[in-house]
């Protein structure tokens, strides 16, 4: 027999009310029903033969109960649970270990490296590493822009995307050129259960070709063609073809890269002549402003990458197969980041690399012509 719980009608109807809510742990809900068991006269005995438990744990939480309340049936005990393997001072050391420093000879810490250096096993590195969502096996690629109209040329082309102009069209032009017409000297083996499909490492080149291709941002349609190459010669014709696929007056923004045919003598004559063509230019190191880049991307993946041509003929084939697939359901690639979120990110970057190497991202001045002597 064990003695009763003197509980106030509030505290019952805490009580109740934990024991009926979903939400409630069920080891909370657990204690509760302990309490009001023994609060309502049950023996421990008895609750612990209704409830399921151990009379000792009954014991436990009614006396918890009288020294601590409420309170003391949601907060766990010191002591309780299982200790960690490795003291917090092994873990520090593993995650400033793999930021700050690299083993000898080598570019990066691997799981087994690491664990070699700190004595602990290469589950236990993998697991650390996890838990900080450290991963010094992966590298990305980036580059800085350092362009001294960076931010007018970027909230240009920025606010473009984010509040395009009424009553016209956003166009994102570029050139994918040294596209390669590669033959793999073997057929590869197809795909089957449990092994995908191969393709042989060497390769036998054909010939190159050059898409210049044009997104149109709203419905995500893209118009290109291809060209034995890439001259201001090919680029005019391209405005040609967007001249005739965009009929009428509609002003077309032209989003372009720095690339020197786009801003050719010739091709600047012509655009004067089309007025409602209007060049907006990214900054130099910023193609990822241009989203006819992540279309190229797809293109690549889906449709080069893993061919296999025999000619350019075939190549250009299954560009051109690529793209009617493409513009029957087109996806149009939806920009979100603001001129405000990319400077601050780039902002971080800059200075973290300034840490490094002072004076890397300072925007480079034009080249002048030294005067003869």
């Amino acid at each position: 027999m064990g003695k009763s719980c003197a509980v106030s009608a509030s505290d019952l109807g805490k009580l109740e009310q934990w024991v009926a809510a979903h939400g409630t742990p069920q080891q909370v809900a657990l204690r509760c029903r302990i309490v009001l068991g023994c609060a309502s006269g049950e023996s421990d005995v008895s609750v612990s033969r209704r409830l399921g438990v151990n009379r000792n744990t009954v014991i436990l939480w009614r006396k918890r109960f009288v020294a601590e309340g409420l309170d003391g049936l949601w907060d766990i005990a010191a002591g309780r649970g299982r200790k960690p393997t490795y003291p917090i001072d092994k873990i520090a050391a593993i995650v400033e270990t793999t930021l700050q420093t690299k083993p000898t000879g080598m570019t990066h810490w691997s799981c087994r490296t690491m664990a070699e250096r700190q004595g602990v096993s290469k589950s236990t590195v993998s697991n650390i590493w996890r838990a900080h969502k450290l991963q010094p096996h992966r590298t990305k690629t980036f580059k800085l822009s350092r362009d001294p109209k960076f931010l007018e040329k970027m909230t240009d082309v920025v606010g473009l995307y984010l509040n395009p102009p009424q009553q016209a069209l956003v166009l994102c032009v570029d050139e994918k050129s040294q596209i390669q017409a590669l033959d793999r000297t073997q057929p590869g083996l197809p795909i089957k259960k449990g092994r995908c499909g191969t393709m042989t490492h060497d390769y036998k080149r054909n010939g190159t070709t050059t898409l210049f291709a044009a997104l149109e941002t709203l419905e995500g349609k893209v118009v290109g063609e291809c060209h034995e190459r890439h001259r201001h010669q090919e680029f005019l014709r391209f405005l040609r073809r967007l001249d005739a696929e965009f009929p009428g007056e509609t002003p077309l923004h032209l989003v372009m890269d720095n690339y020197g045919t786009h801003k050719h003598a010739k091709v600047k004559e012509w655009l004067k002549r089309h007025p409602r063509f209007v060049p907006h230019f990214v900054p130099t190191s910023s193609s990822w402003m241009n989203l006819v880049e992540r279309w190229f991307g797809h293109l690549d993946n889906k449709a080069i990458r893993r061919g296999v041509f025999l000619s350019v003929a075939d190549l250009q084939a299954a560009i051109q197969t690529f793209l009617q697939a493409w513009n029957e359901a087109p996806k149009p690639f939806v920009w979100a980041a603001t001129v405000e979120s990319i400077q601050k990110k780039l902002t971080r970057c800059r200075q973290t690399l300034e840490q490094i190497q002072p004076g890397c991202t300072s925007p480079k001045s034009r080249k002048r012509n030294k005067a003869p002597v």
